[in-house]
């Protein structure tokens, strides 16, 4: 039949392991560039040191850390770094107050205020207990920078330890949004 076209089968050459390592390279490495920038500047994990933050969190809860566009706000659990003491690494604490408020400490009374109001802190299990270092009573927080606390006021080293004092934001590598270990936390 004159219109009948003859199909040509069009055989592959095997590829070499090379080839096939170097196509399996080209696909990989984008994948992985992408994983480190969005961990880098959207966010990351962070995995909780100690018991200072007991009973919101515990140590080892492993955690998501939003930090692209992140501003604190008042209330918000985050992660900073700054080494003071003997403390280094990331260190997560709650933000009691932002630039321009005022703390001020009773611990006769177990009440922390932010411009002269006290703070609901319903997930503070037992009475402050104010140790030799902390000798903060009350701060303005300075430009620029936030008040933070453990939710375990008796075990936390925190902003009234004048070696941290007030903290620049800068410091700040983000917010805390989720428990992703343990399952359940």
């Amino acid at each position: 039949m004159a219109g009948k076209r003859e199909k040509k089968q069009v055989q592959e050459e095997p590829t070499s392991l090379g080839q096939m390592a170097y196509s399996w390279l080209q696909a990989m490495v984008p994948v992985v560039v992408g994983v480190v920038l969005a961990f880098t500047l959207l966010g990351r994990i962070t995995v909780v040191d100690g018991s200072s933050m007991r009973p919101t969190l515990e140590h080892g809860d492993r955690m998501l850390v939003w930090s692209l566009g992140y501003e604190p706000k008042q209330g918000d659990i985050v992660v900073l770094r700054k080494d003071f003491g003997d403390v280094s690494g990331p260190i997560v604490k709650r933000v009691i107050a932002v630039e321009g408020q005022t703390v001020r400490i009773e611990y006769e009374t177990n009440t922390v205020y932010v411009d002269g109001q006290p703070l609901e802190e319903d997930y503070i299990l037992e009475p402050m207990e104010q140790q030799y270092w902390q000798q903060l009573d009350e701060m303005t927080v300075p430009e620029g920078c936030i008040f933070v606390m453990g939710d375990n006021r008796n075990v936390s080293n925190d902003s009234r330890n004048p070696q941290l004092g007030a903290v620049d934001t800068r410091y700040v590598l983000g917010k805390c949004c989720l428990v992703i270990w343990p399952l359940g936390n």
